[in-house]
């Protein structure tokens, strides 16, 4: 006997992913260098706030093994606070004019889910500044010194370089767990309100893995502009973090079909 649907269900469909050529993160930059100049008053919001965040982390932030943890942790919630930059970019794609303020509230399009991603984002927040707090401590036991001095004992004693690979290895782990898994899930969401948080991370997922070489090199991209955001003294970041966000958007709009 066929199965009677509710009347306004629909079923829901599985999405497929595309793959994608070495070209692409480039293209993807070029369009989100655009979205930044089209909406430019909504965007350079987001990327200040991420620049006072930055300072706030300085100022306050005053042990060195938390300075550290806290920076990393930016690219672990960074996908998340960018949602409202996907969706100026959307409003862009739709021929809209973008304001600052409705994108501020877009998480309510699809707030189960969104809400269930952000829970899953603390977690993994919260494991990293606990592992990453026992490699620091493993490594200066006595207590940590300077961020300075962390980072010269880096360059200049073995016992700094092994505690940069293990740190390295530690980071790599969590940012490639959160980087596949959070990709194209976040727009997704943003943009497909029956889209729950578990089918979009395996999405990104499938996304990541179908186009592997083109998606690593996106990641280092993004890696190395985050860098250059940090190294400016957080400065950077109220230009690179629109322009990623808005590239991010059109990435999931070329990789999921």
């Amino acid at each position: 006997m066929d199965e009677i649907k509710r009347e306004g269900e629909s079923e829901f469909v599985w999405p497929e992913v595309n793959k994608v050529g070495m070209n692409a993160p480039g293209r993807w930059l070029k369009q989100g260098w655009a979205d930044f100049c089209h909406a430019i008053q909504a965007s350079i919001f987001y990327g200040v706030t991420f620049t006072v965040m930055g300072w706030a982390l300085l100022t306050y932030a005053t042990d060195a093994a938390w300075e550290l943890t806290l920076m990393t942790s930016f690219l672990i919630v960074g996908p998340f606070l960018a949602l409202g930059l996907y969706d100026i970019s959307r409003r862009l794609e739709r021929g809209e004019r973008p304001h600052l303020a409705p994108t501020l509230t877009a998480w309510r399009t699809n707030a189960p889910a969104v809400g269930f991603y952000a829970l899953i984002l603390a977690l993994i927040m919260s494991a990293w500044i606990r592992v990453a707090l026992v490699v620091i401590a493993l490594f200066f036991p006595e207590g940590a010194p300077t961020l300075r001095e962390i980072l010269t004992s880096v360059v200049t004693s073995p016992e700094g370089f092994l505690f940069f690979i293990a740190y390295s290895a530690a980071g790599l782990g969590f940012a490639f767990l959160v980087y596949a898994t959070s990709a194209v899930s976040i727009p997704m969401l943003l943009d497909r309100e029956k889209m729950d948080a578990l089918s979009a991370m395996i999405v990104s997922f499938n996304a990541v893995r179908k186009s592997f070489l083109p998606m690593l090199l996106w990641g280092l991209i993004i890696g190395a502009l985050v860098t250059l955001g940090f190294v400016t003294w957080f400065a950077g970041l109220a230009v690179v973090v629109p322009v990623v966000g808005h590239a991010t958007w059109h990435a999931y709009r070329d990789l999921v079909k």
